[in-house]
């Protein structure tokens, strides 16, 4: 989930009745993590937490300015200790939501706003939070030239409510730099710099971050893409927390691709 940002400059409009597909593959571990105290220890009796994400990604063009957008991912978590160890898998969130673009500079820059609905697709209490969500995010996003190359951007910052008692309120933050490394755009690198603050009235730490529900971290990642066509694409992407509070010190590494089917 953390590795979900928009490596591939999504902060833009997606062409009217065209569809955008982006299956992809991530891979988190941590073994240690920060306190409330923001002090990083081991986990206790050699733990590790390790995840395996699987995850369908997709945009569809409405119109000039609405863009129809959904996330389902497949995960498998696995949290081990000395002489236990423990793995759970299936279907996590369904996000599902609109997209408007507000308003554009010279078809440069493009500001955005986006309502999400969440969705529990599981009843197994380690997959996550079992609770219907809703978010508001503000993108601004736009591209130029740099050093001869074309560059692009996109700035983020979603508000997120899970609806009970205890159900979080999440803010999430994050910012893409990506720069094309050749005249025919055919490869391209990026760098991301994001996190989460998460704050909830059920203040006890959980190793699991599917459940954890008070806790905050930030993230940097470096991404490289491929663009084999206009419809088909590669991106690689690594990225490690780099501070954080109540939460695992992890790493990640993911394999995405882009098509365009139409």
């Amino acid at each position: 989930m953390a590795l979900h940002y928009n490596s591939y400059g999504g902060g833009f409009p997606v062409r009217p009745h065209s569809l955008l597909l982006s299956p992809s593959v991530s891979y988190f571990y941590a073994n240690k993590g920060w306190d409330s105290l923001r002090q990083k220890t081991p986990f206790p009796m050699n733990g590790r937490f390790s995840s395996l994400t699987y995850s369908l990604y997709a945009e569809y063009g409405i119109s000039r300015r609405f863009t129809f957008v959904a996330l389902l991912p497949y995960v498998t978590n696995t949290f081990q200790q000395t002489n236990y160890r423990s793995t759970t898998m299936g279907l996590a969130d369904l996000e599902t939501g609109i997209r408007y673009y507000l308003a554009n500079i010279n078809y440069i820059y493009y500001f955005m706003v986006q309502g999400t609905v969440i969705t529990p697709m599981y009843t197994n209490p380690t997959l996550g939070y079992g609770l219907t969500g809703a978010e508001i995010k503000l993108s601004f996003a736009g591209s130029g030239h740099l050093f001869g190359q074309n560059y692009y951007f996109t700035l983020e910052n979603g508000v997120r409510q899970y609806f009970g008692s205890t159900g979080p309120e999440q803010d999430r933050y994050n910012g893409t730099f990506g720069i094309t490394l050749d005249s025919k755009f055919k490869n391209q690198l990026s760098v991301s710099l994001g996190g989460f603050y998460s704050t909830s009235s059920f203040t006890k730490f959980v190793i699991n971050p599917a459940v954890n529900k008070n806790f905050a971290f930030n993230q940097v990642s470096l991404s490289y893409g491929h663009s084999f066509t206009r419809r088909f694409s590669v991106f690689l992407t690594g990225g490690t927390f780099i501070n954080g509070r109540n939460t695992g010190d992890g790493s990640s590494v993911s394999a995405s691709l882009i098509l365009k089917p139409f």
